[in-house]
C-alpha cells in the first residue's frame, strides 16, 4: 500500500505531528552526535567516534548543556557497531563527577560516578545490543547500550582555578580501547539526499529509526506510522511522494513542531523557581549501572513518556535524573518582574541547600544563553568558591548585579550580572530528599536597587 492511502487527511495531518514528537529526540540526538564528529559542538573540537574530546571549565556548550558552568567536561560518542569498547575512567582524585551513558534516543541508561559506583579508577566493558562475548578480566563492570551509538557525557567538578594539572592528568588517562576486532563505522547512516527539504526531518527519522531500534514496546508503538512511509525500507519514499502525503507531512510538521516549542517555552516561563527533578523519568526499558529502577523515577504513562522526553530533548538535551542532579532556574525577581542588570538583587539562603554533593548559584544572559563572567573569571558563587562570608546563623546572602560592591561582605559574595535581562540557574548536585519531594523552599531573588 502506497504511504498515505486510504488514510483520511485530517487524521494523517495528526499522525504526522504524533510521529514529529515521538521521533523528535532521536533526530535531535543523532543531530548533535553528527555535528560534533565533523564542526564540533559548542568549545568541543570536531572529534570522530570513539574518542573523548575536552573542554575546560566554563566553557559553555550552548543551551541544551548550559547549565553546568562550573565544570570541566569530556564527552566521547561511542559507535558500537563493530564490537564492545573498554572505557578505562580514571580516578578524579577527589572531585566530584560522573559519567553519564545516554542512548540515541536520549534514555540516561547508565551512571558511573561517585553517587553510582565510587570514584576508584578502572575499565568499564560498553557492550552493543545482543551482545554474547566473554568479558575481559579485570573490568569494574559490564554496561549495556540499548543502541549501538551512545554518548558518554562526563562532568566533573573544579574549583576556582581550574585544577589545570589535576585536569589535565585526568584526560590523559581517560580513554577508549576496541576489545573486539571489527568494522566500526566512521558516520551515521545517511538520509537520501533526494529527498525535499520539507521532508528531511521524516527521512531522518525513517532512517535511523530503522538502525537505532528502540526498545519493544516503543516498536509496537511506531507501527501506527506506517502509512506515513516512516516504516519503509531500501529506497526513500520521500523523493516522489503523493501530494496529499506531502502535504500532510508538512503541515503534521509544522503543528508537532510548534507543540514542542510551547511546551518547551511553559517549561521555562513560569515565574518564580522552576524545579523539575522528574524531567528525565521518561526512560521506561533500559535501566543499568548506576541508574535507579523503581516507580519513582518513571513516568507511568508511556504516551506522556514521549511527550516529556521531546520537551526534553528541545530544553535541556543530555540532562540527567533527578537523583543525581536537580537545576533550579528562574527568570523573574520576587516582585515577578525580569532579572535585569540594571538593578541589583539579593538571594538570601538560610544556609547551604540540602545535597550530598556540590551547590552553585549561575547567572545566564538570555539573549545567547551564555554564562556572564566578570574580569578574573569569577563565575558562578557556591561551595567551592573561596571566602563567601556566611552569617553567625549559617546564614549565606549572595550579592547579584553588575558591578562589584564596595562592600567587602558583599564583594565576596558576589555574582556578576550582565547589562541586560538574564536569568538564574542553582546547581544542585546529589540532592538531598527536601528537594526531591519539594519541600524545599529557594528564596526568590529579592531586587535591592
Amino acid at each position: 500500500m502506497e504511504p498515505g492511502a486510504q488514510v483520511e487527511p485530517g487524521a494523517l495531518v495528526a499522525l504526522a505531528a504524533e510521529a514529529y514528537v515521538y521521533g523528535y529526540p532521536l533526530v535531535r540526538d543523532l543531530s548533535v552526535v553528527e555535528s560534533s564528529m565533523y564542526t564540533g559542538f559548542g568549545p568541543l573540537p570536531p572529534t570522530p567516534f570513539n574518542h573523548f574530546a575536552h573542554a575546560g571549565r566554563s566553557a559553555p556548550l550552548g543551551p541544551p548543556l548550559s547549565v553546568d558552568d562550573d565544570t570541566v567536561r569530556s564527552m566521547a560518542h561511542l559507535d558500537l557497531s563493530g564490537g564492545p569498547v573498554l572505557l578505562h575512567l580514571p580516578d578524579p582524585d577527589g572531585a566530584d563527577g560522573v559519567f553519564q551513558f545516554v542512548d540515541t534516543w536520549t534514555n540516561n541508561f547508565a551512571y558511573v560516578g561517585r553517587r553510582a559506583a565510587g570514584t576508584r579508577a578502572g575499565d568499564w566493558l560498553v557492550v552493543p545490543p545482543g551482545w554474547a562475548g566473554s568479558v575481559p578480566d579485570g573490568v569494574r563492570g559490564v554496561i549495556d547500550a540499548p543502541t549501538s551509538v551512545v554518548s558518554v557525557i562526563g562532568r566533573g567538578a573544579c574549583d576556582g582555578s581550574d585544577d589545570p594539572e589535576r585536569v589535565r592528568a585526568f584526560r590523559e588517562r581517560l580513554t577508549v580501547i576496541y576489545v573486539e576486532p571489527g568494522t566500526h563505522r566512521t558516520g551515521l547512516p545517511a538520509p537520501d539526499p533526494d529527498v525535499p527539504e520539507p521532508l528531511r526531518f521524516f527521512e531522518q527519522l525513517r532512517v535511523w529509526m530503522a538502525d537505532f531500534p528502540p526498545a519493544a514496546p516503543d516498536q509496537a508503538y511506531q507501527d501506527r506510522f506506517q502509512p506515513l512511509g516512516l516504516l519503509e525500507e531500501g529506497p526513500s519514499p520521500y523523493t516522489a511522494a503523493d501530494p496529499a502525503l506531502v502535504r500532510a507531512l508538512t503541515e503534521g510538521l509544522a503543528r508537532g513542531r510548534a507543540w514542542v516549542e510551547e511546551a518547551s517555552r511553559a517549561a521555562v516561563a513560569r515565574g518564580g523557581w522552576v524545579m523539575d527533578p522528574h524531567r528525565y523519568d521518561y526512560n521506561l526499558d533500559h535501566h543499568g549501572v548506576g541508574t535507579i529502577d523503581s516507580p519513582q523515577w518513571r513516568i507511568a504513562d508511556r504516551e506522556a513518556s514521549y511527550r516529556a522526553r521531546a520537551v526534553a530533548a528541545r530544553s535541556a538535551l543530555w540532562g540527567v535524573h533527578g537523583y543525581e542532579a536537580v537545576y533550579a532556574h528562574t527568570l523573574s525577581d520576587a516582585g515577578g518582574e525580569q532579572l535585569n542588570g540594571a538593578h541589583s538583587y539579593v538571594l538570601r539562603l538560610a544556609g547551604p541547600p540540602p545535597v550530598g554533593s556540590s551547590w552553585s548559584l549561575a547567572v545566564y544572559d538570555t539573549s545567547g544563553d551564555r554564562p556572564v563572567e566578570a574580569p578574573g573569571g569569577r563565575r558562578p558563587v557556591g561551595d567551592r568558591t573561596p571566602g563567601l562570608v556566611y552569617g553567625e546563623d549559617g546564614s549565606l546572602t549572595i550579592r547579584v548585579q553588575r558591578e562589584r560592591p564596595d562592600d567587602p561582605v558583599a564583594a565576596a559574595n558576589w555574582l556578576p550580572a550582565p547589562d541586560r535581562d538574564f536569568r538564574s540557574v542553582l546547581r544542585l548536585c546529589a540532592p538531598g530528599p527536601e528537594i526531591l519531594d519539594g519541600t524545599y523552599e529557594i528564596p526568590a531573588l529579592e531586587r535591592i536597587r
